[in-house]
Parts: C-alpha cells; sequence; structure tokens
C-alpha cells in the first residue's frame, strides 16, 4: 500500500486549518508536503502551535474519538496579572454556555502566562475559559499532543513522527 505519513507541524498564526486549497492561507500550502496529507483536528487561525497532519484516514477518526483521553497542553498569555483564583477556576471546571470544561493542569509560568492542559478541546475553548475570568489572551500556543512536543520544532516547520508515536496517542 502507500506509504503512511505522520507529520508534527508548528503551525503560524494565520494559517488556516482547512484543506480547500482555494482558501488563503490553507495548511495544505503552508506545510508543502511533497504528497497530499490532511490535518487531525484543527487549531484557531489566531493560535500558533503543534498540530498533526497524515495520509492515513484510519487514524483521523481515531485520533479525534480519544480525543479526550489525550492530553493537549498549551501555553497562555494574557492581557493582566494572573490571580490564582483564575488558575483555580480552570483547575476544578467552569461553566460555558451551560457545559462544564473538565478539571484541567493550570501552572503560573510568570505574571500573565500560564500553562494549561486540557484533556478535551471544545471550540475556542481555551479563549473562553480566560473570557469568562475577565481575560483577553495576547498569545496562545499549542505546546504538546500526547507525547508529541513542539520542542526543536521551528516555527512554520514539520517533522515526520513515527507511526508507533501516532498510535500511542488512541491505544
Amino acid at each position: 500500500g502507500i506509504e503512511k505519513i505522520y507529520l508534527a507541524y508548528h503551525k503560524p498564526i494565520g494559517v488556516i486549518c482547512t484543506t480547500d486549497p482555494h482558501s488563503p492561507n490553507n495548511i495544505i500550502d503552508a506545510v508543502h508536503y511533497h504528497t497530499r496529507v490532511y490535518p487531525i483536528g484543527r487549531l484557531d487561525v489566531n493560535t500558533s502551535g503543534l498540530i498533526l497532519l497524515t495520509n492515513d484516514g484510519s487514524v483521523v477518526n481515531k485520533i479525534l474519538k480519544a480525543q479526550n483521553k489525550v492530553e493537549k497542553e498549551y501555553v497562555v498569555e494574557v492581557d493582566k496579572p494572573i490571580r490564582p483564583e483564575f488558575l483555580l477556576g480552570i483547575q476544578h471546571g467552569i461553566t460555558l454556555e451551560g457545559y462544564k470544561t473538565l478539571p484541567a493542569q493550570a501552572k503560573k509560568i510568570s505574571e500573565r502566562a500560564f500553562s494549561m492542559i486540557l484533556c478535551e478541546g471544545k471550540n475556542r475553548q481555551v479563549r473562553k475559559m480566560c473570557g469568562a475570568f475577565g481575560y483577553t489572551i495576547l498569545k496562545l500556543a499549542r505546546v504538546r499532543i500526547g507525547s508529541i512536543t513542539i520542542e526543536g520544532l521551528s516555527y512554520g516547520k514539520y517533522r515526520a513522527i513515527p507511526e508507533s508515536t501516532v498510535k500511542k496517542l488512541f491505544a
């Protein structure tokens, strides 16, 4: 069969997670890989960071189905100093639009930056959670999906990852 390809890509801000070739700034043109690959899930246009791409259709649905088991880590920079009750709120879960978020890990990095580990990924969830506490996100980056990290991966670049690593995400 066809060689299976799995890529970890450091998506820049402004790149859109669509495979529509007519869409400007689409992720396929941005990655510019020599064969057709598809993003697994999505990252908001204003969010940078780690996204996986593959030509293996069977894996996409498995990973998306297992999404609530896979840890996703973000680094968040906000417009005001971080208050302890904000981090506690994130850690315990909050009600957003009638939906209670799962408890998440949150750790202060500096006065206005923190890391956050989620096991779910509702649309724009990190932004909405920060907004619920009156914070505006200045910068949002996903730095890890399961065991796959963005370390050593320059902005706008990709690297191949072994199939075994990808399979572990939904094992």
